[in-house]
């Protein structure tokens, strides 16, 4: 049980290390990434007002139906939507957070999909 809270202590750490550096604003919101076991998770948000200006997620109607959620091909899935709804809503420009996470993985598959769906960070 130790090591359990330990992993989120040291998570939660991280990720408040990494958010004292950077913030999204109106011009260049920041990308979000959270990941669970089953889910990936991607929102635009813009800290100067406190808003989330869109939001994509594995569980979301636009994701293709039948298709697992918690592995590297959904999360390419989900940065090409991420990057086309931002690109629709008038976002080029996005800072990306990973929520405290190593950049590898299921994380680095939505960042490189995104980037080839046009976001620049």
């Amino acid at each position: 049980m130790e090591r359990i809270l330990k992993k989120r202590r040291d998570l939660s750490r991280r990720h408040r290390r990494l958010r004292r550096k950077l913030s999204g604003s109106s011009e260049r919101p920041r990308l979000a990434v959270f990941r669970s076991l089953r889910h990936i998770y991607a929102q635009l948000v813009d800290d100067s007002s406190g808003r989330t200006l869109l939001a994509v997620s594995t569980g979301s109607p636009e994701f293709p139906e039948g298709t697992y959620g918690g592995n590297v091909k959904a999360a390419e899935i989900l940065g090409g939507l991420v990057a086309d709804k931002a690109k629709a809503a008038g976002f080029r420009l996005v800072v990306f957070d990973s929520g405290g996470r190593k950049y590898h993985g299921r994380v680095k598959a939505l960042a490189d999909a995104a980037r080839k769906g046009g976001l620049e960070f």
